[in-house]
């Protein structure tokens, strides 16, 4: 037979049950005390009584009628029947005053007693209820300490609750939470497996087509059909390849920063517009360039292709004689830096901007693109997250999309220059394929 063992709802229920019985028993032996001290001895009383039939006078005087008076010291003639009258009205009082002062004198000294009796239990309640909800706290501490280091990298799956006590339910809430815990650890490594053998697995073939693709462009005996053909299929294994490498980029993105460092997002700002600008002048459209100091902290690649997926976006998705506007600089909030990026181009529809962040969707006006893979804000929103982030797009009245991407700085540790760099370049000098 097993032995019984109370809930923690049980356990409660009878510490706090006896908590309230302690303190109600304490309370009446307070006013019993304080009452019995209050009420004055019947000694007293009697004396008090004889006092104040004593101030009605006792000398008797014979009236004009023939009948026998008492003359009392303020000078009025009373009957006995009077006497007698007058003195219980006197008593009266003195009784009603004196049961009004014990009442008040009861009142206030219950009042005290309540006070201390009250602050007594509520501490020793609160003591109790922080042993009892122990368990509690230690799950909570588990979990925010997964959380909060699995945003730098340090995932700490590891870590377990391991509560000892009674199996209770927070016994079996511990428990239920390291279960969690171990099956989220054997499925991220597994998820990692999966990337480092993917990583090889697609991107071999991949690479030996194009190899041949290209041997059979540059053969001389080559014929003109043959050249087309080979030219037309690696532009398809082209795709392929960035298709491979941004499913690949999302899938190491979802994880967290395993060694972030700090970031200037406006060098990397610049750097991205000058690799693209080549890009740009084909596509006639021109790119502004505000960089002011924004130093984050990340992982530099990274954020480069965040950049490079946001202005090469910009950049396809346009119209010739646009515009792509890009902006880095701090936030409202000082332990924040950002980038901002906005084009002209095609109108979104504001109920639309949700679902450009979805991997393989698009808008609409972006599906004539044969070069995105439809994963390039997708990608975007997987990396800032990652950093510990938020990304925001908001569509543009005239056309265009403006995406704020807000990405915290290393706590004041990197001093933030003050010179800003601001420029306009129709065309650059570099050559980049776009993030898709």
């Amino acid at each position: 037979m097993s032995r019984f063992t109370p809930t923690l709802r049980g356990r409660l229920s009878i510490l706090y049950a006896g908590l309230f019985a302690l303190a109600g028993v304490l309370l009446v032996v307070l006013s019993y005390l304080f009452v019995s001290r209050s009420l004055p001895d019947p000694g007293t009383q009697a004396q008090s009584l004889a006092g104040a039939l004593s101030q009605l006078g006792r000398t008797p005087v014979r009236a004009a009628d023939g009948s026998i008076a008492f003359e009392t010291k303020d000078g009025r003639l009373l009957t006995a029947v009077e006497l007698r009258a007058e003195a219980e009205r006197i008593a009266r009082e003195a009784v009603e005053q004196q049961r009004a002062d014990t009442l008040r004198s009861l009142l206030q000294q219950s009042g005290i007693a309540l006070a201390l009796v009250a602050t007594t239990a509520l501490g020793a309640g609160w003591l109790v209820a922080g042993r009892a909800l122990r368990p509690l706290q230690a799950i909570t501490g588990t979990a925010r300490r997964v959380a909060d280091r699995t945003l730098y990298g340090d995932r700490s799956l590891h870590e377990r609750i391991a509560l000892d006590g009674p199996a209770d339910e927070l016994k079996v809430l511990a428990d239920t939470f390291d279960e969690m815990l171990e099956r989220l650890d054997r499925a991220f490594a597994s998820q990692s497996r999966f990337v480092a053998n993917a990583s090889h697995e697609l991107r071999t073939p991949l690479a030996v087509n194009r190899t041949l693709l290209e041997v059979a462009v540059a053969d001389p005996a080559a014929s003109a059909d043959l050249r087309q053909v080979a030219t037309s299929l690696l532009a398809v294994n082209e795709r392929s390849e960035r298709l491979i490498d941004g499913l690949l980029l999302l899938a190491r993105s979802e994880r967290a920063v395993p060694d972030p460092r700090p970031v200037d997002l406006a060098a990397t700002g610049r750097h991205v517009v000058a690799m693209l600008g080549e890009e740009a002048r084909r596509a006639e459209v021109v790119v502004r360039e505000r960089c002011e100091p924004a130093v984050v902290l990340g992982d530099s690649v990274l954020l480069e292709r965040v950049l490079t997926n946001l202005v090469d976006n910009a950049i396809r998705y346009n119209r010739p004689g646009g515009w792509v506007s890009v902006s880095t600089g701090r936030a409202r909030d000082p332990a924040y830096g950002q980038v901002e990026v906005s084009n002209s181009g095609p109108v979104v529809a504001p109920h639309d901007v949700e679902q450009l962040f979805e991997p393989f969707r698009r808008g609409g006006g972006r599906t004539a693109s044969v070069r995105g893979s439809g994963l390039g804000l997708s990608i975007v929103r997987s990396v800032v997250e990652a950093h510990g982030g938020t990304v925001a797009a908001t569509a543009r009245a005239g056309g265009g999309l403006a995406v704020r991407v807000t990405l915290p700085t290393p706590g004041g540790a990197v001093r933030y220059p003050t010179r800003a760099a601001t420029a306009e370049l129709p065309s650059g000098s570099g050559s980049m394929s776009g993030g898709g």
